[in-house]
C-alpha cells in the first residue's frame, strides 16, 4: 500500500496514523519533495476514476493566481499539479489496482477491506 502524503497537511497526518494502527504494510511517497513524473500522475488518476481537474485543490492561492478561469486541457491540468504538487488533494491512499483520495479520512479504510 501506498500513501501519497504530506506531512503539513493534519488530514494526511490522520490517515497514516489510521493505517499504521491497521498494520498496512506502507510506502511513504512525501510527493511535495519527491515529485511524480506525469506518467505516475496519471497512472494515478486513472485509479482513483476521476478526471484530472477534481485532483485539484482550487482554494490553493497559486490555482487562484495563475490557472483559475482558464480553460485548461487535461494534460496542462496535469502539468500544474507536477510543477505545484500542493494543487493535488490528499492523501492519496494506492492498494493494488485501486486508489481513493482520503478525504474524509473514513475513505482509506476502504482499501483495507
Amino acid at each position: 500500500m501506498k500513501i501519497l502524503h504530506n506531512p503539513k497537511c493534519s488530514t494526511s497526518r490522520t490517515a497514516l496514523k489510521l493505517l499504521e494502527e491497521k498494520g498496512a504494510k506502507l510506502e511513504i511517497i512525501k510527493y511535495i519533495d519527491d515529485k511524480l513524473s506525469v506518467d505516475e500522475l496519471k497512472d494515478i488518476i486513472k485509479l482513483i476514476g476521476i478526471n484530472p481537474i477534481e485532483l485539484v485543490r482550487t482554494k490553493e492561492p497559486i490555482w487562484k493566481e495563475q490557472f483559475a478561469g482558464k480553460s485548461l486541457s487535461d494534460d496542462e491540468i496535469v502539468n500544474a499539479m507536477i510543477e505545484f504538487p500542493q494543487l493535488m488533494e490528499r492523501p492519496i491512499v494506492i492498494e493494488g489496482n485501486r486508489a481513493v483520495i482520503g478525504r474524509p479520512v473514513e475513505k482509506v479504510i476502504e482499501l483495507l477491506k
